[in-house]
């Protein structure tokens, strides 16, 4: 019986599996656990081991952005843990030299103070365009779960991420059952991202939701949550 484990992404908590941990939980076949590794850990490879440690035999991962990012690290450090992988709004690649620049900027402003400044410019990054017309509590919601992390946490992730390593190549090792999904509007990674996850994993399952950007699990929790329960019942 494998373990479970949420992995939200950046400078998110809980929040980002809200309707979605419930129904896992109520289906569960094990523990289900949303982590916090990456808000205690500088780099993904400690934020992994952390992981490993903590939760001990078999586990079931799914992970949303800098989550998905994250459980290939895991995936990476310890293949044989790894029973089950679902990977939403994510990707396999290294940052590009552009949003290298564009992270270093952040970091600079989340240290000047400029925090707010820098989430709210990114909204449109963040959500579908049409997402905070039909969900009025989405955007307060997400700005109140990056604001509990605070600048500190966003600058030390940021640079976790830029310095992930390219993971393409693991993926023609992940013998796992395997589920990828993202928004059809994602633009912070984009959906051929998840597309070349998919098609470098005979077995994976992939799925792209309509009318639904970069936080997939925020914008359609009911959809997010069928699918990871087809999921783990495959796996």
């Amino acid at each position: 019986m494998s373990t479970l484990l949420l992995l939200p992404g950046l400078a998110s908590d809980e929040t980002l599996w809200r309707g979605i941990a419930d129904p896992l939980a109520a289906a569960a076949r094990g523990p289900v656990h949303v982590t916090d590794a990456h808000g205690r850990f500088a780099t993904l490879p400690e934020m992994a081991a952390a992981l490993l440690a903590e939760h001990a035999g078999p586990l079931a991962l799914a992970g949303t952005s800098m989550g998905g990012i994250l459980a290939l690290e895991v995936l990476r450090q310890a293949p044989q843990r790894v029973q089950a992988l679902a990977l939403l709004g994510t990707t396999a690649r290294p940052d590009t030299p552009e949003m290298l620049a564009l992270r270093r900027e952040a970091v600079g402003l989340f240290e000047a103070g400029r925090m707010d400044e820098v989430l709210r410019a990114n909204l449109p990054f963040a959500f579908h365009p049409s997402a905070p017309a039909r969900l009025p509590n989405l955007v307060g919601d997400y700005l109140a779960m990056v604001r509990r992390a605070g600048a500190a946490q966003l600058a030390r992730q940021n640079r976790a991420i830029m310095a992930r390593a390219d993971s393409r190549g693991l993926l023609a090792t992940i013998r796992c059952p395997l589920l990828v999904a993202c928004g059809d509007s994602d633009v912070l990674t984009p959906p051929e991202c998840s597309e070349e996850i998919a098609a470098a994993v005979p077995q994976a399952r992939f799925e792209r939701l309509v009318d639904c950007g970069h936080l997939l699990t925020m914008e359609q929790p009911e959809r997010v949550a069928a699918l990871l329960l087809d999921w783990r019942a495959e796996a």
